[in-house]
């Protein structure tokens, strides 16, 4: 399909033209050099954490031996599961903090996030405490304790997000890097002054501990939050839902096969999967260094999705080259280097090399880090279904485990299917979405001749649509409330709007709730900007171009050749002699973004095609055009039909399957009984 014929440029003031031009490049490329800077930043600081890091698992993994390695690193992957609720403050917050303009909003989002926090910690901590021995045996540990220093460490870490949400919702990407770099350092002290005193594994998971406490107390957002009234300001529920769902989904992605492995194999098995573990951390880290700069970019930049692909792309573009450096840099590595490292016991005869497993597990950990950009890209736009998406695959990759763990190799083979099928699932809709032609919102503005109540705009809906079969039983004693419609009259409202989704129920919930209706005047230019919705029938004539002044022109060509037993070309000729004759209802519904982009057609296909078939201008000036406008439909189905708008349509329908409007009728005819 040509470009050309779907993409409409208003030749208007050249020098307008370019002005935009011009300050969209420069929109975009602010925003790729805040990206790349503070990428650049975290990656530094999440390098050198990353070998902080490697430093104290090798040390702990020397002083422990596998057994006690598998002890402490099952205890830090119980504290990295909690990290699900710790990371949806910080995103929540990150990303309410980077849509605030002044300090004092700012503020009230950090006091009433960090509030709820702190609840949530102590609650979760001490949930942990009470469970610490059913958990110390599911996970074979050797002393409860190491559960109880684990419910101290929530009690700080679910806080630490919101402080570290603050300071990367203002861009402090410096602080930021520091902060988790300081994390790094003290878990490092902390393993070579504690565990050579004799305390062992729990001097392990102390050291994990009290880096977690340390980084809190420096976290603190600046100016001092202390010295600001802590008035709360509300937080969408549903922001948070989606926070938690999300970090669930990545944390039992992450983390919950490091938790199986320890339950099904032996201990010395489980320290060898710990090991190779650690560089699925490292690649996830470095990772999450884009992820961390893009999220409060992406959500403190417009709504223009022109500049979201940028974002988007340069993000994965970033993420790409880290993973494919890291990957070839372990390709590289020599078996003994790693033998050398963690120890000759580290070897199992059973497994063989300790690099095979390592590069199979990056390869794994950074497929899914390409996912991970893409769901946390769609969560800093609006409220997401991809993360939902993820918690699917989460649950199936721990089935997964559960049924396959012969070796594990085939533990990390179960994982390496699912995260490529994640990954497809989540590239495919942005491919065909970056292939389809563009569409430019450069039309002339259309002139509004009229605004409209939603309650007119069903009135006249009810009226086209009264005719058709499901009305049959309603059609004489409700006539009068279709053909003389009192808007004002709310028990009247009710009532058409109950009659009308007898048919179109599924059609008008997928409208956007802001959406703003008028009558509009359409003038012949402005039928280039018109377009048919991609049914059945219309598919068959469109050849990919749904504007209707594309498909009109096929139907009139095929009209020449088609037999009269085609329903859908009959139908048309019918029509075109009716709507001559003015014997077909004159309005006709459209929805569009704003008045100057493209519109579709949500009710009058037929009628409209039949009436440009006719060449005669006075036909098509008979028509009633109302229109409806809303930022946010391009998030309806019958505008913009994608995988994402059929995953909301298909959400929609269960939602409401329960749902009868012949009971709401019922109410009302038991009503009108009554009264009389």
């Amino acid at each position: 399909m040509s470009t050309a014929s779907t993409t409409k440029i208003n030749t208007g003031d050249p020098s307008v033209a370019a002005s935009a031009s011009l300050a969209q490049k420069a929109s975009a490329q602010k925003l790729k050099s805040k990206l790349l800077g503070g990428s650049l930043t975290l990656l530094a600081g999440s390098g050198l954490v990353g070998v902080t890091n490697l430093i104290y698992n090798v040390a702990t993994a020397r002083l422990l031996g596998p057994t006690g390695f598998a002890h402490a690193t099952a205890v830090y992957t119980m504290l990295m599961l909690m990290s699900a609720i710790t990371l949806s403050f910080q995103v929540v917050c990150a990303k309410y903090v980077a849509r605030k303009t002044s300090l004092e909003e700012r503020v009230a989002v950090f006091a009433s996030l960090h509030q709820r926090a702190w609840i949530a910690g102590i609650g979760i901590g001490l949930l942990l405490f009470l469970s610490r021995h059913a958990l110390s045996a599911y996970l074979n540990l050797p002393d409860p304790i190491l559960i109880s220093l684990l419910a101290l460490g929530t009690a700080f870490y679910i806080p630490l997000g919101v402080r570290r949400g603050y300071i990367q919702g203002t861009h402090a990407f410096g602080p930021l890097a520091i902060n988790f770099m300081l994390e790094g350092l003290v878990r490092l002290v902390g393993v070579f002054v504690l565990v050579p005193v004799g305390m062992g594994v729990k001097g392990a998971v102390l050291a994990s501990v009290l880096a977690v406490i340390v980084s809190y107390f420096v976290a603190i957002p600046s100016p001092a939050i202390g010295s600001h009234s802590l008035a709360g300001i509300s937080i969408s529920f549903r922001e948070g839902l989606q926070a938690v769902v999300f970090f669930c989904g990545q944390t039992v992605i992450n983390n919950f096969d490091i938790v199986l492995v320890k339950h099904f194999f032996p201990p010395d098995e489980a320290g060898l999967y710990a090991a190779v573990a650690l560089v699925g951390r490292l690649v996830n880290m470095c990772a999450w260094s884009v992820v961390n700069t893009m999220f409060p970019v992406s959500a403190g930049a417009g709504s223009d999705e022109n500049e979201g692909s940028h974002v988007l792309f340069t993000s994965l573009s970033l993420v790409f080259l880290i993973l494919t450096v890291l990957i070839v840099g372990l390709w590289m590595v020599p078996s003994f280097l790693w033998r050398t490292l963690f120890g000759a016991h580290f070897e199992l005869g059973t497994y063989g090399s300790l690099a095979a497993l390592l590069i199979l597990y990056a390869v794994t950990t950074g497929i899914y880090s390409l996912s991970s950009v893409i769901i946390t890209y769609e969560m800093s736009r609006k409220i997401a279904n991809t993360s939902w998406l993820q918690m699917v695959f989460s649950g199936a990759l721990a089935l997964g485990i559960y049924m396959f763990h012969q070796t594990l190799r085939q533990v990390i083979l179960v994982q390496l299917l699912l995260m490529v099928v994640l990954l497809a699932v989540l590239t495919i809709p942005l491919i065909r979405q970056h292939m389809s032609p563009e569409v430019l919102r450069t039309y002339p503005s259309l002139r509004l001749r009229r605004p409209l109540t939603e309650e007119d705009v069903i009135a006249y809906f009810l009226k086209s649509e009264f005719h058709h079969p499901e009305f049959t039983e309603y059609r004489a004693e409700f006539e009068h409330l279709v053909n003389e419609p009192d808007v004002k009259n709310s028990r009247e409202n009710a009532l058409r709007r109950a009659l009308l989704f007898l048919r179109r129920g599924a059609m008008w919930r997928e409208l956007p709730a802001d959406t703003r209706w008028f009558e509009v005047q359409l003038t012949a230019e402005d039928l280039n900007r018109v377009r048919f919705f991609p049914r059945a029938q219309w598919r068959r004539v469109a050849q990919g171009s749904f504007f209707l002044t594309d498909v009109v022109e096929r139907i009139r060509l095929k009209l020449e050749e088609s037999e009269e037993d085609d329903r859908f070309f009959r139908k048309l000729r019918l029509l075109s002699d009716s709507v001559q004759e003015t014997l077909v209802n004159p309005t006709v519904l459209l929805i569009g973004v704003d008045e100057k982009g493209p519109l579709t057609i949500l009710d009058g296909n037929h009628r409209v095609a039949a009436a440009m078939l006719t060449e005669s201008p006075e036909v098509l000036a008979r028509f009633r055009f109302i229109c409806g406008f809303s930022p946010e439909m391009t998030r309806c189905c019958w505008y913009d039909t994608n995988m994402n708008t059929l995953w909301r349509y298909l959400k929609n329908m269960i939602r409401y399957v329960s749902y009868d409007p012949e009971t709401d009728i019922g109410r009302f005819q038991e009503s009108d009984v009554s009264d009389f």
